[in-house]
């Protein structure tokens, strides 16, 4: 991880596209030197922590300064990209920032209104023609519950709740999910069953529940 970080990938969604810096994998490489980290704090191994902890810290500054664009308050697919991704809503489920940054709370901000269409997230902008290939697609499920799971984290509790409820709507009788959903034409597509759909449903559940469990703590403690 050390010597591949700086790599340009095809990113979280196998882009066919030219290779770039995609925010989300560098974010990607960050979270495996900390739990690396982490794991060796905890359990007392052998392990070169403070070249890791450098290592960690050069990446988590390079993102925040190449993959978040200043001027529109939101972090980008690709470093020097214009484009989103739904990809950056898990930089608050990583522990990368806080959902309650600035700059995560413009990037969901922006995310709502260029990639969404209500509760439903696209996977990416495709104006820039960064995947290399024609024609659209249907919403993707995981993506909707990751934006639940980060607007939970951000404090917007009701907005997620509401999303929440809309998406779990479209469970089939028997409670299952596709992979992605076309809001236009009000049905399933992709894979079907999708497991990783359910592991997003489940993740923006607990999220969820620990944010109103939070939300009911603080207002006790506040004698509400």
């Amino acid at each position: 991880m050390e010597r591949r970080w700086r790599e340009p990938d095809e990113g979280i969604w196998e882009i066919r596209g030219k290779s770039q810096h995609f925010t989300y994998s560098k974010v990607s490489a960050w979270t495996a030197l900390d739990r690396a980290i982490k794991f060796v704090e905890q359990t007392g191994h052998r392990a070169p922590l403070e070249r890791w902890r450098r290592v960690r810290d050069e990446i988590h500054a390079e993102v925040c300064a190449k993959g978040f664009d200043e001027e529109r308050n939101t972090f980008v697919q690709y470093y020097g990209a214009k484009g989103l991704d739904a990809s950056l809503l898990l930089i608050p489920i990583t522990g990368f920032l806080p959902a309650t940054d600035p700059r995560m709370l413009g990037t969901i901000d922006s995310i709502q209104q260029e990639i969404c269409n209500g509760p439903f997230v696209w996977r990416y902008s495709t104006e820039e023609d960064v995947d290399g290939l024609a024609g659209s697609e249907g919403t993707f499920l995981i993506c909707s519950f990751w934006l639940v799971s980060a607007l939970a984290l951000a404090g917007r509790v009701e907005d997620a709740e509401r999303n929440l409820e809309q998406l779990r709507a479209l469970q089939n009788d028997v409670g299952l999910f596709s992979e992605e959903y076309d809001p236009a034409s009000k049905r399933m597509l992709g894979n079907f069953p999708q497991a990783f759909s359910h592991i997003g449903l489940l993740h923006s559940i607990f999220t969820l529940s620990e944010a109103k469990a939070g939300q009911r703590n603080a207002e006790f403690g506040q004698g509400k």
